[in-house]
């Protein structure tokens, strides 16, 4: 099952500022922080490298920018590519933030030693759980495995219990996955996490024999759909997302949470960074500060992803089963081994 990797490409994008700061009705600065919030007087000019979903990051920019005059120019691209765009830049990225979809980019640039410290103000923004031990990036939304299955080949009864049943031989040309994807490679990296070395070679070595490749997770929902394959391993937000347009490539479709702590029940952190590098450390602070605080995190919560919020204690949208319920693994992001993975999967015939 051998996929080809499509060519990525960055593209510059540059957000609207709003002119002039809108006016602070004479607060102050709060204590106890490093830098300062997105109500605190910040200008100037920032460069965000984005790998999350344009749209969200789009929506979170334009608000900043109403709020505070800070222009922002968005450089948009995959995780992988920003990740390894950053690193060859090294000190002289011109890039103030990044962010990913998924975290294993951001613990390769963590690794590198490119991220500055978060600001108090950002650790209180978002729980520990959502942030790596580490405290060099923030998560700023969050996406569940699921197992989307067509309910008219599969009973609930006949599900797998685990994300490593699906390694078993009753399985063969059942499934389907998009191996190339940063999105199931960071599934592969909890597992790996979660299960070793050992056993996530087994496991993938399995794939190879019994797994259908698709171009992206889009592509397996549809297939699913279609009855193609009975079943596929994506993130949840794609089915809520074509739910609330047509439906055409998921009315046939029902999602199945492993729960359990199972490494199929990972609960994968888009992450967000600020850079060393940046030129100007303040407004970019000030933007991870807004993006996980309150507004930041309602835009998320009414808007048409459908990911999960992490923080300021905004709820996520109720479409989705809760957070608490989907009992996932405990998984500290700072050690997810994209590296390795790409070896693994290398190995095993995947990419």
């Amino acid at each position: 099952m051998k996929i080809r990797n499509s060519a990525l490409a960055g593209i510059a994008l540059a957000a609207t500022a709003a002119l002039g700061l809108t006016a602070c009705g004479g607060s102050t600065t709060p204590a106890a922080t490093v830098s300062p919030s997105a109500d605190a007087k910040v200008s100037g000019e920032i460069t965000v490298y984005n790998a999350q979903h344009e749209s969200m990051t789009k929506a979170w920019v334009e608000e900043f920018s109403k709020e505070t005059g800070v222009k922002v120019t968005l450089r948009q691209g995959k995780d992988t590519e920003m990740s390894n765009q950053i690193i060859q830049e090294g000190d002289k990225s011109p890039a103030d933030v990044f962010i990913t979809e998924n975290s294993p980019a951001m613990t390769q640039v963590e690794n590198a030693g490119l991220f500055a410290d978060l600001t108090d103000e950002v650790k209180n923004n978002v729980p520990a759980e959502y942030r790596p031990s580490t405290n060099k990036w923030t998560g700023v939304a969050a996406r569940s495995t699921v197992f989307v299955y067509n309910k008219e080949k599969l009973t609930e009864d006949k599900l797998p219990k685990s994300l490593s049943d699906l390694a078993g031989p009753e399985w063969k040309s059942r499934w389907g996955a998009s191996p190339s994807g940063a999105d199931f490679q960071a599934i592969v990296s909890a597992y790996l996490e979660l299960k070793g070395e050992a056993e996530t070679e087994k496991w993938l070595t399995a794939m190879k024999e019994n797994a259908k490749g698709y171009q992206g997770n889009g592509a397996v929902l549809k297939a699913v759909n279609a009855g193609e394959i009975e079943g596929g391993v994506i993130y949840h937000y794609y089915y809520f997302g074509d739910q609330a347009k047509t439906g055409e490539n998921s009315n046939n479709v029902a999602s199945h949470y492993f729960k359990n702590q199972d490494p199929g029940a990972f609960v994968s952190v888009s992450g967000g960074g600020v850079l060393k590098s940046s030129k100007n450390k303040a407004a970019a602070d000030a933007f991870l500060a807004f993006i996980t605080g309150k507004k930041g995190q309602e835009q998320l919560q009414t808007g048409k992803d459908f990911e999960y919020t992490v923080g300021a204690g905004v709820a996520s949208n109720d479409k989705l089963v809760p957070l608490a319920e989907l009992q996932a693994p405990t998984v500290d992001s700072s050690k997810l081994n994209s590296k390795k993975v790409t070896e693994l999967m290398t190995k095993a015939g995947l990419l």
